[in-house]
């Protein structure tokens, strides 16, 4: 059925705001209201329900709907005509995404985005879905018909509706209660590795069944798992990576992970780029690289970073939040599709290439005449090719009779030259929101890479997002954090994961640069996070502040999913910033992992970041310091010489002389006087605060840290 004819477009409330995904919102026919009092407000004097939609800019069925419902006459009529509509962006607001997703998984058994939540006017969820179609057809409703229904639901029984929303509020209430806290079963790492190889994919690597998503906690428990346990966590983890990075999932020509593979073999991806996807991988291919030494794992990390500097950093040193799954065709820029900027045609890389570069590229990229999607139930790829590494390196010089050199060389020189083409198509949207918590998670991301490869680039990209963040989200009088800048304005109250995520960053940067005001600046803020967030009766700590009376209640999110959960990257912070406090944060770390001990003991891998916590806490965490000044060619290579080791319960300190010597020096006694031996940097590994003799000899100290690790 065709849309209702249109009518001149008039902006909405939603022309207002910063969002990129409400602005996309703004000239909809629907009569938008943001997330506010106002809305609420209105609900009660009209007596309507709420419509909620959440989505985020990048989302693909996000647009679908928008496009066949939210821009459809008849439908806005309907929505403006019954209900109050609000609109809301899950990245700027996870805290009201995660209270209706948890309801929608609750409802339906499932959920995802577009979420549409249908509440009463006091915000009380009582009937929802994902994606629904703009009329009902092939036996599934349509959004029209489901609108008028629960319209005439609320006008004919509304004690019906009350009642489904009632139990609704009892669910969630019961879910957020504070509970006491549990023990850990010692069992449960082993257990949680059990059933990760249990459903661990032999042939393609990964996790089935399809669709296969990075998740990359994933492999930060396997590989610390692996050490002294199981080898085969460390094996499993190594070929995942590779067999991602080798498919449609990895970005061959500009670098960067695409959201998640459709298929098993990770040949046809999402094709959206979230820039917590690029942090979290990176850092999982920099270790692959420390365990490993391949140069494979350590070359996709490298482009990866250098795909963020290029194409997602802001001028003032952020980060932005996402591209597109979604792009103009190339050859018809009236219409869009998903991957059109990524994928080519056989002849368009023939005209490109040339013939005989062309047919050595499409042997090893899988490039086929009629394209070669593994995938493709709605016919967006036919005739297109997604470039993945479909024969190695020995397989195509033999098969084109070159040798390896010459075929490499090859190949980067195809690369460079599709990549300049493709540089010309219209790109992909760009979400340029600049997020607290995601800038965290980048911090350290290229803090690990500029440790592994020396490259000032990454090490200057980490310093000026947390420079921005500390001078720029930050809440005039309070210094509370921000969670979201864009367009010149910083904004929203900040949220547990804005505090986590960034506090971890500023730890890794420290170990990075050695600038004692980012380690500083993370004690502090860790205070703040206490203040703001703990949860005095059940441990661990709330999602959100108690300042937000627009809630209907305060969650604590035990899922390590695409992004981890804020509770477990705070628990591995307290354990680290331990030995700078006087407060006892061990202890409160060990009572945030207490704290969902249920959900650990029951579904230990829904929570694998959590279990590198707990991994922590058992181990004997300690220091690795290096007395020396910072740029002397000896601190530099015996700094150098530990960071490529793969170290989870150390942290590495600088003992340089000078103010950042004098801050440890107050908290960890053994620091007071260490100096370089006869002028040259040496180490001292210390544990319960005891502290090894020094040591001036590089491969000493590196066999004593293998050795102990």
């Amino acid at each position: 059925m065709e849309k209702h004819p249109s009518r001149p477009r008039q902006p909405n409330r939603l022309i207002n705001e910063k969002s990129p995904y409400l602005q996309q919102h703004a000239y909809n026919p629907v009569e938008w209201l943001p997330w506010g009092e106002e809305a609420f407000a209105r609900a009660r004097r009209e007596n309507k329900l709420i419509f909620l939609s959440v989505g985020y800019s990048t989302c693909h069925w996000c647009h679908v709907m928008a496009h066949e419902s939210f821009e459809d006459d008849e439908i806005a009529d309907c929505l403006n005509r019954n209900f109050i509509s609000i609109k809301v962006d899950r990245e700027e607001r996870p805290d009201i995404d995660r209270i209706y997703m948890t309801a929608t998984q609750a409802l339906t058994g499932g959920g995802g985005w577009p979420m549409s939540v249908f509440l009463l006017p006091d915000r009380t969820p009582f009937y929802a879905g994902t994606y629904f179609p703009p009329r009902s057809a092939h036996g599934r409703p349509g959004f029209l018909d489901l609108l008028q229904a629960l319209h005439q639901a609320w006008q004919g029984d509304p004690s019906r509706v009350r009642q489904a929303a009632a139990s609704m509020a009892a669910h969630l209430l019961s879910l957020a209660a504070a509970g006491e806290q549990g023990k850990v079963d010692p069992k449960v790492p082993d257990t949680a590795f059990n059933q990760l190889a249990g459903i661990y994919d032999r042939q393609f690597g990964g996790f089935r069944p399809a669709p296969k998503f990075p998740r990359p906690v994933t492999f930060s428990f396997l590989l610390r798992y692996a050490r002294g346990r199981d080898d085969r966590a460390r094996l499993m983890t190594l070929e995942t990576l590779r067999r991602m990075a080798e498919g449609g999932m990895y970005d061959l020509l500009g670098g960067g992970f695409h959201r998640y593979s459709v298929d098993e073999q990770w040949r046809v991806p999402h094709f959206e780029k979230m820039l917590y996807d690029q942090a979290q991988l990176v850092v999982a291919y920099f270790e692959a690289f420390q365990i490993s030494r391949d140069p494979f794992y350590q070359r996709i990390a490298t482009e990866t970073l250098d795909y963020v500097l290029r194409d997602l950093t802001d001028s003032r040193g952020g980060f932005f939040s996402a591209e597109d799954a979604d792009s103009a065709e190339p050859d018809d820029p009236r219409q869009h599709g998903e991957g059109a900027f990524y994928t080519w045609k056989e002849q368009e890389i023939a005209a490109i290439l040339g013939s005989e570069a062309a047919a050595i590229f499409n042997f090893h990229y899988g490039v086929e005449a009629g394209g070669n999607a593994l995938a493709d139930p709605l016919g967006e790829f036919t005739g297109k090719n997604i470039l993945y590494t479909a024969h190695n390196l020995a397989e195509t010089a033999a098969h084109c009779g070159r040798s390896e050199e010459d075929v490499k060389q090859m190949l980067a020189a195809a690369r460079q030259q599709l990549a300049r083409t493709r540089a010309a198509r219209p790109r992909p949207h760009l979400d340029d929101k600049v997020l607290c918590a995601w800038n965290g998670l980048m911090i350290s991301a290229l803090a690990k890479g500029f440790q592994l490869t020396g490259n000032t680039a990454y090490l200057q990209g980490a310093q000026h997002s947390a420079d921005f963040i500390l001078t720029t989200l930050v809440a005039p009088g309070s210094g509370a954090l921000l969670r979201r800048y864009r367009q010149g304005e910083a904004g929203l109250a900040a949220q547990l994961d804005d505090y986590a995520f960034f506090v971890q960053g500023l730890l890794d940067l420290y170990e990075a640069s050695f600038a004692i005001t980012y380690l500083q600046s993370a004690i502090e803020l860790t205070r703040q996070q206490i203040e703001l967030f703990a949860d005095k009766a059940g441990g661990g700590f709330f999602e959100t502040t108690d300042q937000d009376a627009s809630l209907l209640l305060r969650m604590k999110a035990d899922y390590d999913g695409a992004e981890p959960a804020a509770n477990s990257v705070a628990a591995l912070n307290l354990l680290r910033l331990a030995p700078f406090v006087e407060e006892d944060w061990r202890q409160r770390a060990a009572g945030t992992i207490d704290a969902f001990a249920a959900q650990l003991n029951e579904n230990p891998t829904a929570m694998p970041l959590m279990l590198v916590a707990l991994d922590f806490l058992q181990a004997s965490p300690g220091q690795i310091i290096i007395a020396g000044r910072p740029d002397a060619p000896d601190t530099r290579a015996m700094l150098a010489a530990v960071q490529a080791i793969f170290l989870p319960h150390t942290m590495l300190l600088l003992a340089d002389g000078g103010p950042g010597q004098q801050f440890l020096s107050e908290k960890i006694p053994a620091i007071t006087g260490l100096a370089p031996q006869h002028g040259r940097a040496c180490a001292h590994v210390c544990r319960n605060r005891t502290c090894s003799l020094p040591t001036t000899d590089i491969e000493e100290l590196v066999k004593m840290l293998r050795d102990d690790g």
